[in-house]
This record gives structure tokens, sequence and C-alpha cells, in this order.
């Protein structure tokens, strides 16, 4: 079994992944800012070249498949790698908006509006609400990671899932939603941040379920 120890090391190595990942995807950014938004970055959105938009969502998945294979390397167990998945996918988004303050100035403040996402459709939002998301996924993650180790199991039950499926959709609902600003070039309504609490609330509940109920269980007093 995997010491507590090498995990803590191991979440050091991953979390190093993604602030180090999390500069590259912010130098791409500063590039494609230069080429269509050279006044500064603001929305409505300007439609990509055809050729530029394919490089795009190929580059996000590529994202995605390296963030990971990186949880795939670090950990030996489903919800261990799902854990470090967590870990590196938030500390990555966290850094991304991190560097771009270095790199450009943006965002002037966690309420300036952003493109979090192109796979299907654009995801549009303030800058707060996927730190957020991030933090939480960061916290999660780790807590799983050492959780595991500690030889204590995370195997979430129905209702722990059925509030973090419910929490995800809600979430995106708030990212997805408005598509006259994500298909049509308009300006974006505004956000509703009753959704990104909605949502968060959902997955920290289901999260926090899973976690005393196996709590309990481990102590004998649930089956």
């Amino acid at each position: 079994m995997t010491s507590v120890g090498q995990v803590r090391r191991t979440l050091i190595w991953v979390a190093i992944f993604g602030v180090a990942f999390a500069f590259v995807e912010s130098a791409v950014v500063v590039y494609l800012r230069a080429l269509y938004y050279p006044e500064g970055f603001v929305l409505p959105l300007k439609g990509l070249l055809a050729q530029h938009l394919t490089v795009e969502v190929a580059r996000e998945t590529a994202t995605i498949a390296m963030l990971c294979a990186v949880a795939m390397m670090a950990g030996r167990k489903a919800w261990e790698r799902f854990g470090y998945f967590m870990v590196a996918f938030g500390v990555w988004d966290i850094f991304y908006y991190v560097w771009l303050k270095v790199l450009l100035g943006w965002p002037a403040s966690a309420f300036d509006w952003d493109v979090l996402f192109l796979i299907p459709v654009p995801w549009i939002g303030p800058v707060v609400a996927p730190l957020l998301v991030a933090l939480a996924m960061v916290g999660c993650g780790v807590a799983i990671c050492l959780r595991i180790a500690g030889g204590r199991p995370f195997q979430p039950r129905l209702l722990a899932w059925a509030l973090g499926v419910a929490g995800t959709a809600v979430l995106l609902f708030s990212f997805l939603s408005d598509t006259d600003a994500t298909l049509h070039g308009l300006p974006p309504q505004e956000y509703r941040y009753g959704l990104l609490a909605g949502g968060l609330l959902l997955l920290l509940s289901g999260f926090g379920l899973a976690w005393r109920s196996q709590a309990k269980g481990r102590d004998g007093l649930e089956s």
C-alpha cells in the first residue's frame, strides 16, 4: 500500500505539473489574443478561422488527455487516480489565470468574463466561477488521495453519486445556457451566480455524504 508520505510527495509533483502546464496553456492564449483581440479581450466572441478552431479543439482534447495521463501514472486505484486528476486539473486551471495575470495583466478582477472551454460549444462565465470549482476540485482530490493512502476506502453510494451528477449538470448549465452569446456572438447575459452556488453545494454535499457514510461504516455504525 502507498504510504501517506509517498502520496504527499506525488501530490506535490502533480501540482508542479499543473503549474507548469498552466504556463504552456496561458502562453498559447497570449498569442491568440494578440491575433484576435489586439485591443484587449472582451466579449462578445470573435469567430476563429476554421483552421484555428480545429487546432484549438484538438489542443483542448490533448490537454484533457495529458491531465488524465498524469493521473493514471500517479495513482494505482480508480478513485486515487480520480483524486490526482482533480488536483492536476484544479491546479492547472487556477494557475492558468495566475499566469495570464502575470503575462497580460488580465483579468482585471475575478468577475471578468472568459471563454472557459470550446467542446462541444464555447463555455463562458466570469473567472471567479471556474476558480471556485477548481479550488473545490483540489481540496476534494487531495482528501481522496490521502484517505486512500491511509487505508480507508472511498466508494460513494447512490445518493452521493446523484448529488455529484446533479451538481455537475447545474454548473455546466450555468456555463452553456447563454446560447446567444456562445453561438451567435452576442454580448452575454448576466451570469447566474445562484447556479454556481447551487452546483457547488450539490457537489460538496455529495462529497461530504460519501466521506461521512464511509467513516460511519468503518466505525461499525453503518452497514
